[in-house]
């Protein structure tokens, strides 16, 4: 079972390498990452070339908290994360953007957030 686990972590790793190598991100058009775990979702703009985090925004942040209600479900609120994204990215003058999916597939919530990005107004 130790080795199924292990191996399953190298074959993620591996996904990230590969998605990583075609994906850059520089001032004009930062990289928006995606990070999710069971409950939450996050996402940052970076900029690769100076190495630093433009902005980020998660199913956590405090605005995004009291404009959700119970009854949405993950793949709602990785909508809701997407769209404050890019109001944030707007603010700071971004509308290009290069999407990382990290190791994910794209479905699900990270589909959600990337289509609520685009809604919101980035231009991937």
């Amino acid at each position: 079972m130790r080795d199924k686990k292990k191996r399953k972590e190298e074959l993620s790793e591996k996904r990230k390498k590969r998605v990583r190598e075609k994906v850059k991100g520089n001032s004009l058009k930062p990289r928006l990452t995606v990070y999710k775990s069971l409950n939450h979702i996050y996402a940052q703009l970076i900029d690769d070339e100076e190495q630093s985090t433009l902005l980020g925004a998660s199913s956590l942040s405090p605005e995004i908290r009291k404009s959700l209600n119970d009854k949405q479900n993950k793949t709602q609120i990785s909508k809701t994360v997407g769209n404050y994204v890019a109001k944030l990215a707007k603010e700071k003058g971004i509308i290009l953007v290069v999407f990382d999916r990290n190791r994910y597939r794209y479905h699900g919530r990270i589909r959600s957030l990337a289509e609520g990005a685009r809604e919101g107004g980035l231009k991937f």
